[in-house]
């Protein structure tokens, strides 16, 4: 009697296990998430809150295939030591079934080998670092933005169209994300980079002001300039080019620093004229204004970010990943295992995504791990990004 009575507490015992553990997320799709949410770029924050909306919208709607998303997004601030801690706690204590569009180069490299050791999907990083497509080496890491050496090689074939007698100057970050821009700039110009490049100058991300590299840079008498910056240096340097008189013929942000809360600390009127590039539709532009797709987006935002401001591209920048993330989810159908995810990653076909400018796609494949491979340039008219010439690719 004793002896069935230990049996049947054991049976017990092991239900309550069981049942705690699916309480804890077995039949839940867990995503983990590190962005700056203090610090210079906290800025691109408002990712991550739009993408926890998202998956809130998605969880009220029934879910994926049946399975509730259990979105968590911790703060990094930028730091490549938090993200260790943060992404540590994220896998070890809240059981991550995956990492997903993280910010940063630096950062996402102080996880790359320990997610890919545990074969734990890092999927869609938020770096266009050329690193991060390396199946490979690091077959369980994808990127999620245009590679950043694609990018720098659309600026420099846009000069060498318009105004082929340039005399340029770069100022780039001095890390993997201002060195991979350079590269595919110089690339671009071939043999004529040692001619018109003038001058080059870098800052470090922790410096407080970029306004001496400015003043070299002005002094060199380049008429072209290309700052490949981030967050708070946007601004930095977009304000300080207007105040030393500095009037560059073209001058060129990446895509990453064309959002308007970087650009409204260094004055609307100051940014009129730049130069970066998309592949996604502006939601704010009126010629988007009739399109389902971004309709949509601005009926959630409405909805569940109601106070946002929808000028910050960011906000439709999350949304937009987010839809990517969704391509993947709903084509693992039943298998939500950790492999079938990284599989369907890498088996995009041509998948149209709602806020892709029109003709463009998303296709991946086991050796070729680059979702966006198409870009358009656009200029900055003190209001919004107006699109200029056709789509370019890295050809």
């Amino acid at each position: 009697m004793k002896r069935a009575q230990y049996a049947l507490a054991a049976v017990l015992a092991a239900c309550a296990i069981t049942g705690a553990a699916a309480d804890n997320g077995k039949e839940e799709i867990r995503i983990g998430q590190t962005l700056p949410y203090s610090g210079p770029l906290s800025g691109f924050g408002t990712i991550g809150r739009t993408q926890e909306a998202f998956f809130a919208k998605i969880n009220a709607e029934g879910g994926i295939n049946g399975r509730k998303v259990k979105f968590i997004t911790l703060d990094d601030a930028y730091s490549p030591p938090k993200t260790v801690e943060q992404t540590r706690k994220l896998v070890e204590q809240d059981e991550m079934l995956m990492m997903f569009g993280s910010l940063g180069t630096a950062t996402n490299n102080a996880v790359h080998r320990y997610l890919n050791t545990k074969k734990i999907p890092q999927l869609f990083v938020l770096s266009g670092a050329t690193k991060w497509a390396d199946p490979k080496a690091y077959p369980w890491t994808m990127p999620g933005m245009a590679a950043y050496e694609s990018e720098g090689v659309v600026y420099a074939k846009h000069v060498l169209q318009t105004k082929p007698d340039a005399k340029i100057a770069i100022l780039s970050q001095n890390d993997d994300f201002g060195r991979d821009y350079v590269a595919g700039f110089k690339r671009a110009l071939g043999g004529k980079a040692a001619s018109m490049i003038v001058a080059e100058a870098s800052y470090e991300p922790t410096a407080p002001t970029i306004s001496s590299q400015l003043a070299t840079l002005k002094a060199s008498g380049a008429n072209v300039l290309f700052g490949v910056v981030l967050g708070k240096f946007t601004s930095q340097m977009i304000k300080g080019v207007a105040e030393i008189g500095w009037k560059p013929e073209l001058f060129f942000v990446p895509t990453s620093a064309s959002s308007i809360s970087f650009l409204e600390p260094a004055g609307l009127d100051n940014a009129v004229g730049l130069i970066s590039s998309s592949n996604q539709k502006d939601t704010m532009d009126a010629q988007w204004a009739d399109d389902a797709a971004v309709k949509e987006y601005l009926a959630f935002m409405k909805q569940y970010l109601p106070n946002a401001d929808l000028n910050n591209s960011n906000y439709a920048a999350g949304y937009h990943y987010a839809t990517l993330l969704m391509a993947v989810l709903k084509a693992c159908k039943e298998d939500f295992s950790r492999e079938n995810i990284l599989r369907q990653a890498a088996s995009l076909r041509e998948v149209p995504l709602p806020l892709l400018l029109p003709g463009m796609t998303v296709s991946t494949g086991p050796d070729d791990y680059l979702p966006f491979q198409q870009l358009q340039l656009r200029r900055f008219n003190g209001k919004s990004w107006i699109n200029i010439g056709g789509i370019l690719d890295d050809r």
